[in-house]
């Protein structure tokens, strides 16, 4: 079993471009919080990258930038220009191309922003993982990072059928590729479960454990099968993974019962023997401790929260008439077709 694939199915997962930008010198950007994550693609030029907590990232040419929080940040080509706010950046169909902005001195900076959107049970299980600013760097093997945001940029350039459809397909691979090179570079005990589905021993338990989360799983049931005594095998898993293997555990069952009740109709009762409990209210006592609600509330809540996104997608159907961002004092910005 593909353990990754197995919790990003779980995970409602969702990418958005916002902008593709064209930079002239001086340039600053102000974006607000939001969600989930943002990310930025230098395709030409230099910037820096300043979280409101003080901490700064240089970025060159190839540079791709996670800000994995959502936080609220600036990206600039010099300090002391006047931030242009984006305060609903995300409601601003991306088929319209690029974006010019800035002064008219030259190097021109291009850059692709966008956010990724993750929900679901096992949303905050990777989101929690990550570090606050994820960098990967132009001079690193990311051939593959190149080859997705190119076609991004090409495919964001001109307004064609099916576009909207194509760019968030392509950065929900974006963000499945950046998060498969992050793991890669982990070292051993960093990354939490991600970074210990790498070794031999624990990923074999974290397969045993997703294939069956309802079997009564025991240290020294899941060491011998991996091949490690109870105390080893209890050791490495909690050192690897950052808890003890029976938390990890109900977590897992917790995530399945609740992906369960977002998908099915089936009862309360049912899905609880599905998940290791033999009673609905052991069940619901747990899932309330981890979920903050009980199981029918959970379900309900979901489902609500399904109905209101789709009314909104309705909603907001991009237009063809989209209103160009006002100028700021000296700078300036029109929307290129």
């Amino acid at each position: 079993m593909d353990i990754l694939a197995d919790v990003l199915d779980r995970v409602h997962l969702g990418g958005t471009l916002l902008f593709h930008y064209e930079l002239g010198r001086p340039w600053s950007l102000a974006l607000p919080a939001f969600p989930d994550a943002v990310f930025h693609y230098l395709n030409r030029g230099s910037a820096t990258l300043a979280l409101e907590k003080g901490r700064k990232l240089r970025m060159v040419q190839g540079d791709f930038v996670v800000v994995t929080r959502g936080e609220p940040h600036l990206i600039y080509s010099d300090r002391n220009a006047k931030p242009f706010p984006l305060l609903e950046l995300d409601r601003r169909p991306a088929h319209l191309g690029v974006v010019r902005h800035g002064g008219s001195a030259r190097p021109l900076s291009t850059m692709i922003c966008g956010h990724f959107t993750l929900s679901g049970p096992s949303r905050t299980s990777i989101l929690e993982l990550l570090p606050p600013i994820l960098l990967l760097k132009s001079a690193e093997d990311h051939e593959w990072l190149q080859t997705i945001l190119q076609r991004i940029a090409s495919e964001s350039a001109l307004d064609r059928p099916g576009q909207r459809a194509v760019l968030s397909r392509m950065t929900e691979v974006l963000f499945v590729d950046v998060l498969r090179s992050w793991i890669k570079s982990l070292r051993p005990g960093e990354g939490g479960w991600l970074g210990a589905m790498a070794d031999p021993h624990i990923g074999q338990a974290f397969r045993l454990i997703h294939e069956r989360p309802d079997r009564p799983w025991t240290l020294r049931d899941l060491g011998r099968r991996v091949g490690l005594g109870r105390s080893a095998f209890s050791a490495r898993f909690t050192k690897l993974v950052g808890q003890p293997m029976h938390r990890y555990l109900i977590a897992r069952r917790m995530q399945e019962a609740a992906s369960m009740l977002e998908l099915s109709d089936e009862g309360i009762a049912r899905i609880a023997g599905r998940v290791g409990y033999e009673t609905a209210a052991a069940f619901s006592k747990l899932f309330y401790r981890y979920q903050g609600l009980s199981p029918s509330r959970y379900r309900a809540a979901r489902k609500f929260k399904d109905d209101r996104r789709q009314d909104n997608f309705v909603v907001s159907q991009p237009t063809d008439e989209v209103e160009k961002p006002k100028p700021m004092q000296s700078l300036s910005s029109e929307v290129g077709n």
